[in-house]
């Protein structure tokens, strides 16, 4: 074989494509998860025993599948294909979810399937010549065997060793290494779970995705036993009753507060308030309903664990009490862990006597939620294909349209009027209708929210799918005021609880956020991606109440606090924790002022752990709290 005059035996040529493709492999995949090698150098230097070690996974997966199958084009194309795919599936992510592609995403492929088309993807430079390389490596090393066992046999003892021993090496670096804490440490690898994209940043894709592994196994808390969680019960029973957190509560404004309302969740998809966008003016008001009700209701903000999806979390925290924080950033509780019956609201609002019911525009297996939700104890589930000619609407981008809010605020008031009247009713209803995949040709020309003024610099792709977004967060305000309006006229008590489940990107990327000013340029973490709009409305109290911002896991205990129901023992913790800080999510912590920090203090971190401690007793422990008749 001749190159540029020199002449390469086979030999050479395969010991030249072994050791050179694992390299650029190695590189490509930091160029397509980063979109640019600027910098790269410096990441490198200075987390070098990580990419050390993905170059060696690479390196092996070459020689293995080289030496067993003797072809070098496989071999190229399975090692670009290790680092090139998972590279290319986190740049995606980051763009749509802030978050990079990690081991528990492979069993939510379904879902995003559902959604993926929707997303504004195109393909990247780095994608491109990434590609055009590996064609070229592959072409290059089309004809290059590996010795055969008739023609050398000293050769194929040779390679089946090889390809033998790299195997056992192979399965040494990812049970080994990647898979052990005490391995990665040495290597000074420290997985760090409230910020992936800063850790696969530093440590690369490859080594990222492997080490993340560990979080498979929801290791306990430390000092976790019965003793420890019967001392955390006598605490938290010592610290109260206390007075009502909210001084214009209904709970602090009665004496012997009504105890069985009827109670309904409304998780709105993507509502958020466009009006807080600097610089940007409609053609109408958006959120009549929600600006008027800042004079007669609870109104804040719940601070969401999510961004452009994710929306089982959020419904998980409020629900639920427990805080995605503690579980590896990215797992699905209601696909990994709700598998079995475990405390949630609607499970002590039986034990209260509430009749149970969800309500979800979409497919009921979507998200798992047909085998989640009766653990959680929601007796019967209302999913799309419970529904009967319903109102759809925004076609253009979801073959057939999707059920509209004003569809769900119909199906909810359906419901409650063929409730059992000798029980009081608990509804948890999720709509659908302003999910991602934003197109002003969802709507008729005349009902769409018009864009009347907006900062240069903002493209008109962008500002189009605002008028589509913005339509549907006007939509979804109109079902809330539909919903208020039909309540205030019933004579039951009955409360309200509506929000946002997350924000969603618009347009390109972070555009129309950085380019209005609403978070500085690159800074995708930012707490203002994260405060969705909270209200907690009821027919029997007006008094406007200030909530400030308050976490998706805080929402329950909030709103048994503002209208005086007895709390169960975690909702109770929540509640005299809010007094410590109102929310830890994506790292951040909320203090009581409102202020965000990254940090947490010494107290704050003692109340973090034993939020954890209550929580992995209930999800994953031994259920003292239960033996304790506490749960």
């Amino acid at each position: 074989m001749a190159v540029y005059g020199l002449t390469l035996t086979s030999s050479d040529a395969r010991f030249a494509a072994t050791l050179s493709v694992p390299v650029i492999a190695l590189f490509t995949t930091e160029w397509i998860h980063r979109g640019t090698l600027d910098g790269f150098a410096a990441v490198l230097s200075a987390h070098l025993w990580s990419f050390a070690l993905a170059w060696l996974f690479l390196q092996l997966i070459y020689l293995v599948v080289s030496r067993f199958t003797s072809l070098h084009s496989l071999a190229v194309l399975t090692t670009g294909i290790a680092g090139g795919l998972p590279a290319a599936i986190t740049y995606y992510k980051l763009q749509i979810r802030g978050e990079p592609f990690l081991p528990w995403d492979i069993s939510q492929a379904a879902e995003a399937s559902a959604v993926i088309g929707k997303a504004n993807i195109e393909i990247q430079t780095s994608m491109i010549w990434t590609i055009i390389i590996f064609v070229v490596l592959f072409l290059l090393t089309f004809r290059l065997r590996e010795p055969r066992r008739k023609s050398n046999p000293g050769g194929w003892r040779r390679r089946v060793v090889t390809g033998g021993v790299s195997c056992i090496l192979l399965g040494v670096l990812v049970f080994g290494v990647y898979l052990e804490p005490a391995a990665t440490l040495y290597f000074d690898i420290r997985p760090d779970m409230w910020m992936q994209n800063r850790y696969y940043k530093n440590h690369g894709v490859i080594t990222g995705f492997l080490s993340n592994l560990q979080a498979l196994d929801i290791s306990a808390p430390d000092g976790y036993s019965e003793q420890a969680v019967q001392d955390l019960i006598e605490q938290i029973s010592a610290n109260g009753p206390r007075m009502p957190h909210y001084t214009d509560s209904y709970a602090a404004a009665v004496a012997e507060p009504e105890q069985k309302p009827n109670i309904i969740f409304i998780m709105d998809e993507a509502f958020w308030n466009v009006n807080e966008l600097p610089g940007v003016t409609y053609s109408e008001p958006v959120t009549p309903t929600l600006d008027r009700l800042r004079e007669t209701a609870a109104v804040g903000k719940s601070y969401s664990p999510s961004f452009g999806g994710g929306t089982c979390d959020v419904e998980f925290e409020a629900l639920t009490g427990y805080s995605v924080e503690h579980l590896p950033l990215g797992a699905k509780p209601y696909q990994q862990h709700v598998t079995r019956d475990m405390f949630a609201l609607p499970a002590y609002l039986k034990t209260q006597g509430y009749d149970t019911l969800a309500i979800h525009g979409f497919y009921r297996k979507y998200w798992s939620r047909d085998t989640a939700y009766p653990h959680l104890g929601i007796d019967r589930f209302v999913a799309m294909e419970d529904f009967v000619n319903p109102e759809r609407k925004r076609a253009e981008e979801w073959s057939g349209g999707l059920i509209t809010d004003a569809e769900m605020g119909r199906r909810i008031i359906s419901e409650y009027e063929q409730r059992d009247q000798n029980k009081p009713l608990f509804i948890h209803a999720v709509t659908m209708q302003n999910h991602s995949g934003y197109n002003a040709k969802n709507y008729p020309q005349e009902e769409l929210v018009r864009i009347t003024s907006a900062p240069d610099g903002i493209s008109q792709e962008t500002l189009s799918q605002l008028q589509d977004f913005a339509t549907g967060v006007r939509e979804a305000d109109e079902m809330l005021g539909t919903l208020v309006d039909y309540f205030s006229k019933v004579d039951e008590p009955t409360i309200i609880v509506f929000w946002g489940d997350h924000y969603n990107t618009i347009g390109k990327g972070y555009e129309l956020y950085e380019k209005t000013g609403y978070i500085a340029q690159g800074d995708t973490s930012s707490p203002n991606l994260h405060g969705t709009p909270l209200v907690i409305w009821s027919n029997y109290y007006n008094t406007p109440v200030d909530l400030g911002t308050v976490a998706a896991y805080n929402i329950s205990p909030v709103m048994m606090e503002l209208y005086g129901l007895e709390k169960p023992l975690m909702f109770e913790f929540l509640s005299q924790e809010m007094d410590i800080f109102r929310a830890r999510s994506r790292g951040i912590t909320v203090n009581p002022d409102g202020s965000f920090s990254e940090e947490m203090t010494p107290e704050q971190e003692q109340w973090f752990d034993s939020h954890w401690l209550l929580q992995y007793d209930m999800m994953f422990g031994k259920q003292y709290t239960e033996e304790n008749g506490s749960a």
